[in-house]
């Protein structure tokens, strides 16, 4: 998958999409003044075959929309985020998806995962939230939680292919 940002996108935004592209092993580009069509053209150059957009409200990460190849929209999720900076020892060839929310199932087809009913290590765990509608969070090969946390607030679009 292609990561990248709204125009002029923060500093926040920036490192959002580096530690998601690393986390998941997709690439992260600048958008800088490209429109779709290029980013759509620019993931098949680097062979990626989904796009991810991070849109941000006030320099904060709000709005992750996921595209196929052709354009077409996948998933829109209003997010919040928390980082640190710290080693995240993720193995992105060996990443499954664990969930708890049967609505974001979708995203191991958007990230090209297994999706496995349980995993120690290695693994984006999606579970359900008391405040918001999930939770992922990155388990490393040692088997600990790392502080990169996207907080789902609310899923606007899921496409049902």
């Amino acid at each position: 998958m292609l990561i990248s940002t709204s125009r002029k996108p923060s500093q926040k935004t920036r490192k959002f999409c580096k530690n998601l592209a690393h986390a998941t092993g997709s690439t992260s580009v600048n958008r800088g003044k490209m429109n779709m069509r290029e980013l759509l053209l620019k993931a098949l150059e680097v062979d990626e075959y989904n796009l991810a957009i991070v849109n941000e409200i006030k320099g904060n990460p709000s709005r992750i929309s996921f595209y196929s190849n052709r354009g077409e929209l996948l998933l829109t999720l209003l997010i919040g985020a928390s980082e640190e900076n710290e080693k995240m020892n993720i193995a992105p060839s060996q990443l499954k998806i664990v969930s708890e929310v049967d609505q974001l199932n979708v995203l191991k087809d958007i990230l090209d995962m297994d999706l496995v009913v349980e995993a120690k290590e290695n693994c984006i765990l999606i579970s359900e939230s008391e405040d918001s509608v999930a939770k992922i969070n990155f388990i490393n090969k040692f088997g600990d939680k790392i502080k990169f946390q996207i907080n789902v607030k609310k899923v606007l679009e899921v496409s049902n292919d």
